[in-house]
């Protein structure tokens, strides 16, 4: 179960990565950046292709590496749990939100409270006493 919720994030994110390095333009604009030429475009490829993409290469790691699946699920959430957090405050200090990042939040909170649920019946599975 671990693995193919984190196989469907790991996919998620690299369809973001791509999304992300082939139309910078479009992605940018969906949130609300204007790409100034050069280093602003350099940036987002960077920080949302690049990031994005090794994010989702550590979340589908465990498809070929079965014993890397509980790391991988820690760091899912607490990424996840770092982005609701945030995305949260924004929420509270900025108006003016548009409905893709309202969007994106919903994805990032799906992410990390079946991540948090996954982590917890795992660790109260290797808790629990032998029967």
């Amino acid at each position: 179960m671990n693995r193919l919720f984190l196989a469907l994030v790991g996919s998620l994110y690299f369809v973001l990565a791509l999304w992300c390095t082939l139309s910078p333009g479009s992605t940018s604009q969906s949130v609300g950046f204007t790409l100034q030429p050069g280093s602003g475009q350099s940036e987002f490829l960077v920080v949302y292709g690049g990031l994005e993409l090794a994010l989702g290469m550590i979340f589908l790691w465990p498809l070929w590496q079965r014993d890397v699946t509980r790391y991988a699920l820690i760091v899912c959430l607490i990424v996840h749990g770092c982005l609701v957090l945030f995305r949260t405050i924004g929420f509270v200090m900025f108006a003016g939100i548009t409905p893709m990042t309202y969007s994106l939040a919903v994805g990032e909170w799906l992410i990390f409270l079946t991540s948090l649920i996954l982590f917890l019946l795992e660790w109260k599975s290797a808790h629990s006493p032998a029967q």
